[in-house]
């Protein structure tokens, strides 16, 4: 509907009997446009209401990380660093070689960025991987391995975490399907497809359904009469279910052993070391003393991810068999056992105490310190404590053929074995002294835990 000034201004320029002088035509043309601009704007406008941007529900963060690929499939590629746009969404990380606008033109082109597939991926600080500072390792199901680093502390420290709780949010198993997917369907459809196929459907209703079409294409998600059913439903479910305890008495539900209470594990096993652990140790020692890189070198991701799921279903394990060949499988397993646990061998209550110790400018006084705060541990955490660092002392003794020494121990088991219960804010400090503990108690087993025949 034209205004009064509008019609006036048409009717004068556009008149018949009136010749279009150039200054008529710029003035039509530049009010053509601004009702063009008015228009599409609109239609944009609507189109955010009906259909939210795909930038908002699937990016959680981005900005420039150093990036460098280390395995490929589980092959073990040359580490080349290079600057990435790193792009995490609830699902995956895209890596980027321009800035976000370049990024984005050269998706329109058809450019697909490399990318990180998080379900089932593990994230895990990698000191000992290279010479940079504030560096972590992600490793995908698949056998993919990448390293991020940022000399910024507090950078990659926000980066990590984002990573990490991304990951948690994620089911283990890379085949369940994920609402994210649905949401990545939307953005292979333009605009003007999803646009135009909500015009052909309002066109087809009759004009009295119209209104109730459009009612429903903005408020179908929170429909009153769905939420009722769902929730009767789920009520129904809840009061019908049966117990715990008696799924597990049916054997319909068994006792895990990953992410378990240590002292839940011990319990069901009547021992204070659980057997798993003992069955690793046992392997590594029989076969994997010499291997260079040995509990540094990471084992394929899939493959441990199955002794994993095997240990947590069945009672019975031969580590010996031909699918554990790989060494790396065994440790990588072990490890997780660990990180997997709802509190740390090193009991939350004890990690600041075990801090203030290793702080401590004597070293006699260190040490005894020390000593003092394992015999005061829950017997399952002192006894497994106990069997984990023999074997380890083990390990360092054949330092000169698999190279890992203290340090390199240290570095690889302090994040896994000790952690503040409120990480944030001062990791990069506990890491540090997480290392000095792991280190003080190898170089110095038989004064912490006593002398004992091999």
């Amino acid at each position: 509907m034209l205004t009064g000034q509008e019609n006036d201004f048409f009717t004068r320029t556009i008149n018949p009997a009136r010749k279009l002088n150039k200054k008529s035509l710029s003035i039509l043309e530049f009010h053509h446009t601004l009702i063009s601009r008015h228009r599409r704007n609109h239609s944009q406008h609507i189109l955010k209401d009906v259909i939210p941007p795909l930038e908002q529900l699937m990016v959680e963060k981005e900005g420039y990380l150093q990036k460098a690929k280390i395995a490929d499939g589980g092959k073990k590629l040359r580490k080349n660093w290079s600057t990435s746009w790193v792009v995490l969404s609830s699902r995956k990380i895209e890596f980027y070689k321009e800035s976000k606008q370049q990024a984005l033109s050269n998706m329109k082109t058809g450019h697909k960025p490399e990318n990180i597939d998080l379900c089932g991926a593990q994230i895990e600080w990698a000191k000992e991987k290279s010479s940079r500072k504030n560096v972590f390792q992600i490793t995908t199901v698949s056998g993919n391995e990448f390293l991020l680093q940022s000399d910024i502390d507090f950078i990659i420290l926000d980066w990590f975490h984002a990573i990490k709780n991304a990951i948690d949010r994620l089911p283990k198993d890379p085949s369940t399907p994920s609402r994210n997917l649905e949401l990545f369907k939307i953005q292979r459809s333009s605009s003007t497809e999803l646009l135009s196929h909500y015009d052909s459907d309002i066109k087809e209703q009759k004009p009295e359904h119209r209104k109730s079409l459009m009612f429903r294409l903005h408020h179908s998600a929170s429909d009153t009469s769905d939420k009722n059913r769902v929730k009767s439903r789920l009520k129904k479910f809840i009061t019908r279910r049966p117990s715990l305890k008696t799924l597990q008495e049916k054997g319909l539900i068994k006792d895990q052993i990953f992410g378990s209470h240590l002292h839940t594990v011990c319990e069901r096993e009547n021992s204070t070391v659980p057997r798993f652990v003992k069955q690793c140790i046992e392997a590594v020692e029989k076969r994997g003393l010499n291997v260079d890189g040995i509990y540094r070198v990471s084992g394929n991701l899939a493959t441990i991810q199955k002794l994993r799921f095997i240990v947590n279903q069945e009672e019975k394990l031969n580590l010996d068999d031909s699918q554990w060949e790989d060494i790396h499988v065994v440790t990588g397993a072990l490890k997780m056992f660990f990180r997997e646990l709802p509190e740390p061998l090193f009991p939350y209550s004890f990690f600041e105490r075990f801090v203030e110790a290793i702080k401590k400018q004597d070293n006699n006084t260190r040490i005894e310190t020390v000593k003092s705060l394992v015999q005061k541990l829950p017997p399952p955490n002192r006894d497994t404590m106990k069997v984990l660092f023999r074997h380890l002392t083990k390990i360092v003794a054949k330092a000169s053929k698999n190279l890992m020494s203290t340090q390199s121990l240290g570095i690889v088991f302090g994040p896994t074995l000790l952690r503040a219960e409120n990480e944030a804010g001062n990791m990069a400090v506990h890491m540090v002294y997480q290392n000095q503990i792991v280190e003080l108690m190898l170089s110095e087993y038989s004064k912490i835990f006593g002398l004992e025949e091999d």
